[in-house]
């Protein structure tokens, strides 16, 4: 099971690494960068009192609000254009007053709902003014999400092989010292379930959930529901994760630059994660862009040479997509989805 767990948590890193990049790209792409003031013209200047923010310890029930306060120490009037939040925050002006003279204050009052997150947080939000030295202000909130009642492991790595998908027991512990009792255990798909006793409070406990195989075929991703009686604590969320029967490298094609009707190759690998053998019995494109130049058998894995062949553009249109069948012999159908972009040269035609 070493391997498979290491393919897991690569997939986890991989996704959350991409999450913040996402915000970060954002918040790149709205720097407009500082102005040298013009000699003896009045400027505004916006100044804040601080622009680091840390709630400390946070109920995950919880709804967090914090200002930061501002004043406009220039000699002429400051504008504030815009507030800009990322990633589940909520920022606006106070009174929603844009215009402040010399010597008056403002703040951004920025709230955020605990239950959505998990663990530290630290996020930032963006203000924008007519301020040409500092026309952007990052504004950086901080919290850690502590539940009253925490769970081991935090999520749930499932196989379709092994004794019981190799799901581990789950521990539920209070933070608080504060009995609880477990009044319901559900999971998407129905698809895992545990036994418990209603009556009985206690400050852990350890289940020993089971998995029905047949249903976590269908469902590869989703949660388990714990609801609790703490009083700070009614639900604890777990997710969880199937390592699937096949694996495609790549999971998408992506062509870039593409022009029409000048083909281009691809290679496209597809294993099976559990070392099982397979047989693949045909191969197909839905738009017939994508067609198999060769094929080839490594044990329990294939490689697909394509080529694809980017149709005639339809309008202003400047992307084209297909999707890429792969058919096993035991009737297993894998696809790919394909997603082709068209250079500037021949969108400007």
């Amino acid at each position: 099971m070493g391997r498979i767990n290491l393919i897991l948590a690569g997939a986890v890193v991989c996704c959350t690494l991409l999450f913040s990049a996402g915000c970060a790209d954002k918040l790149r792409s709205y720097h407009q960068g500082p102005e040298r003031p013009e000699p003896g013209k009045k400027t505004p200047k916006i100044s804040f009192e601080r622009v680091v923010y840390d709630f400390g310890d946070v109920d995950p029930k919880g709804r967090n609000v914090c200002e930061f306060k501002f004043t406009n120490v220039g000699d002429a009037l400051l504008n504030v254009t815009r507030v800009k939040t990322c990633c589940g925050f909520k920022g606006n002006l106070k009174d929603d007053k844009k215009h402040y003279a010399p010597g008056e204050s403002g703040a951004v009052v920025v709230e955020f709902d605990a239950a959505r997150f998990r663990g530290p947080l630290n996020r930032q939000q963006s203000v924008f003014s007519n301020d040409k030295a500092t026309p952007l202000v990052l504004l950086t909130v901080k919290a850690d999400i502590v539940a009253k009642v925490r769970h081991q492991p935090k999520d749930l790595r499932l196989a379709l092989r092994g004794d019981n998908a190799a799901c581990p027991e789950i521990t539920l512990s209070s933070v608080d010292d504060l009995p609880f009792a477990i009044t319901s255990f559900t999971s998407t798909g129905n698809c895992i379930n545990a036994s418990f006793d209603r009556s009985k409070e206690a400050t852990s406990f350890v289940l020993q959930p089971r998995v029905d195989a047949e249903k976590l075929k269908n469902n590869l991703n989703g949660h388990v529901r714990i609801r609790l009686t703490h009083p700070q604590c009614d639900t604890v969320l777990i997710p969880f994760k199937v390592l699937p029967e096949f694996q495609l490298n790549p999971h998408s094609i992506i062509i870039l630059n593409a022009e029409p009707q000048k083909p281009i190759r691809r290679d496209l690998w597809v294993l099976n994660n559990y070392g099982d053998d397979f047989e693949v019995e045909s191969a197909s494109s839905q738009k017939g862009t994508v067609t198999v130049l060769g094929r080839e058998k490594f044990g329990n894995r294939y490689k697909f040479e394509l080529e694809i062949t980017p149709p005639p553009k339809e309008g202003d249109g400047g992307i084209f997509t297909d999707v890429f069948y792969v058919n096993t012999r035991d009737g297993r159908q894998l696809s790919v989805d394909c997603h082709g972009f068209y250079s500037s040269r021949t969108t400007g035609r």
